[in-house]
């Protein structure tokens, strides 16, 4: 399989690392176990935005093959004060060297300065730790 850097045009945006809250599982469910992880804070740095996470959360849902579906949504404050919404869908799964994730994030806010994330298809690939997730997020040119 060719290297997603190397075969995908993208243009890189911004790292964000982010700090997480203990988890809240809810098993038993109809489609398996949901998990409510609560986004605590962090920041995000890039050339063209920076700045730090406000808020956010994930409704993770566990398959039965090992992997996660992500369903996360975060508030980027950016360092001129800029609120950003930033929602992606993806998938958590073991792989060779641990567990990587890869995510799909959109964007929305109404400031000038940043309306052209309005219309940016991201792709963001993602490495989990103990209290905290790392994501570096690429624009799909």
């Amino acid at each position: 399989m060719p290297d997603i850097l190397s075969s995908l045009p993208v243009e890189y945006l911004f790292t964000i690392h982010a700090t997480l809250a203990a988890p809240i599982p809810i098993p038993g469910g109809p489609t398996g176990t949901r998990v409510i992880v609560n986004v605590a804070g962090g920041t995000f740095r890039g050339p063209k935005a920076s700045g730090t996470v406000g808020m956010g959360g994930d409704w993770l849902s566990m398959r039965t093959t090992g992997s996660a579906h992500l369903d996360v949504r975060l508030l980027l404050i950016t360092d001129d004060g800029v609120a950003i919404h930033m929602a992606y869908e993806g998938i958590m799964a073991p792989s060779d060297t641990g567990v990587r994730i890869i995510t799909a994030p959109l964007f929305q806010t109404g400031d000038d300065r940043y309306a052209w994330l309005n219309d940016v298809q991201a792709v963001a690939i993602g490495q989990p730790s103990k209290d905290a997730v790392d994501y570096d997020v690429y624009r799909v040119l």
